[in-house]
């Protein structure tokens, strides 16, 4: 059996160094088994990847890409504050997606597929978990996509 680690480098991905919080928050916090990580958006060395509205300017496959992105952050965020990195996580409890896009895109869920089969990739049936997918007017810096995670430690 592989490890996350292992899955990760299979599929190409090395976890970028995190991004520092651009607000008031932190970017990680553990409350006892519980990791919850905030959102993060689709940054690829320190440049957003992919902006603007599904809907109007961002095809799906550009948001599914940006989701998939997000969560790759999300990762790298975990990796950072714990001990032993992703190999600290036991499942994947819940993520949540927020879609930047004009009033009448109804894809979303299709959208924030590119975070969740990631997700099952990389944890395989540990990456299963419950989901919200919210249609949103706007994202910070203009993101297109917005990832957030709980995750079980163990």
């Amino acid at each position: 059996m592989s490890t996350v680690i292992e899955r990760l480098a299979e599929l190409g991905i090395t976890l970028p160094t995190p991004a520092a919080p651009v607000a008031t928050y932190v970017p990680v916090v553990i409350a006892g088994s519980i990791a919850i990580v905030s959102g993060q958006l689709p940054m690829v060395e320190g440049k957003l990847a992919v902006t603007g509205k599904l809907g109007q300017i961002v095809t799906i496959e550009e948001g599914q890409h940006a989701a998939r992105i997000c969560l790759i952050n999300v990762f790298a965020q975990l990796a950072a504050a714990l001990p032993n990195g992703l190999l600290s996580v036991k499942r994947i409890v819940r993520l949540g997606g927020f879609i930047a896009a004009v009033p009448e895109f109804t894809q979303h869920a299709v959208v924030m597929n590119g975070a969740s089969d990631l997700a099952v990739a990389a944890f395989g049936d540990a990456g299963r978990h419950a989901r919200s997918t919210i249609g949103v007017s706007s994202l910070p810096l203009d993101a297109a996509v917005e990832v957030e995670g709980m995750f079980l430690l163990g």
